[in-house]
């Protein structure tokens, strides 16, 4: 039997992802400086999404940003959490600026549902996967009441559950799809992630570049594997008629009983980036999808 659509109504623990809380008079300047959109977005309702670049446009963290009555709170992959905290006091001068580390200090619970959840203090709308969500904080010592109360009303998506449906979103994830060598252009993240109205932020003058010229080298695209073959994150990937030259790489890969087929994220270089284009993946053909995967919701 094919697993309950997520997009129905579900319940992920993002508990674990690395946390901070930054106050201080000139806090909103400040984090504007840093991030590819624009702060003033975010309210004490809806977060926004945006990156951290270095100077050469590549990716230092993914990050989602919301507002509090006296301070900005940001979140970010686990793995990010020294990185971030490193980066962000880095580039504080003169500012009235003060940046704390609340990872054990919250939990964080993300919810896909029809109607705003009120079971906590602090919900925040923000797509997390391409579909209207809520993110819930909660105290840490809240976590176990929290997540059981939210049981009873959602199924909870596993992490197993949760890298099926990112693969199928086509969400980009920190350490596959987004590295320190990712512009995240490349990355499908110019819509969620970039307000180019903006004030100036590190990396800008390059982002803008590839703005202007409306070319990137490579991209991120989905895959579908013919009948039979498998696909795993860094297979390389060759042009049919041409098995010496490289055409890209995958860099996430599952099994879509939604879809029933193998699929996955990968990087597709040009000339080859065009949907509905095959490509040779290991020892069989994969075709190029747009993204997200094309699955009718409800499908069973």
């Amino acid at each position: 039997m094919v697993p309950r659509d997520p997009r129905q109504g579900s319940l992920f623990d993002l508990s674990d992802r690395a946390k901070f809380r930054v106050t201080g008079a000139d806090r909103i300047r400040f984090v504007n400086g840093q991030i590819t959109n624009d702060v003033r977005k975010a309210t004490d309702r809806t977060a926004i999404a945006a990156c951290l670049l270095n100077v050469k446009g590549k990716m230092n963290a993914h990050v989602v940003v919301s507002l509090r009555d006296d301070s900005i709170l940001i979140d970010t992959d686990a793995q990010l959490g020294e990185v971030l905290g490193t980066r962000l006091e880095r580039y504080i001068i003169s500012d009235d600026v003060q940046i704390e580390d609340v990872t054990n200090q919250f939990s964080m619970f993300h919810v896909l549902a029809g109607t705003v959840p009120t079971l906590a203090e602090s919900s925040v709308s923000i797509a997390r996967f391409r579909q209207p969500g809520w993110d819930l904080w909660v105290e840490a010592a809240q976590h176990d009441e929290m997540a059981q109360t939210l049981s009873d009303r959602l199924p909870l998506c596993d992490p197993a559950c949760a890298e099926v449906f990112r693969i199928e979103q086509g969400i980009p994830a920190w350490g596959r799809e987004l590295t320190e060598d990712t512009i995240p252009v490349e990355a499908n993240l110019e819509e969620s992630c970039i307000d180019y109205e903006k004030g100036c932020y590190i990396g800008q003058e390059i982002i803008s570049r590839m703005r202007m010229s409306r070319q990137r080298n490579k991209g991120l695209y989905g895959l579908i594997a013919a009948s039979g073959v498998s696909l795993s994150a860094g297979m390389k990937l060759h042009p049919a008629d041409d098995e010496q030259k490289e055409a890209g790489w995958i860099t996430s890969a599952t099994h879509s009983d939604r879809l029933g087929k193998n699929i996955a994220l990968g990087y597709v270089k040009r000339p080859f980036d065009r949907a509905g284009s095959q490509l040779l993946a290991g020892i069989g053909i994969a075709e190029i999808v747009n993204l997200p995967f094309d699955i009718p919701i409800g499908k069973h």
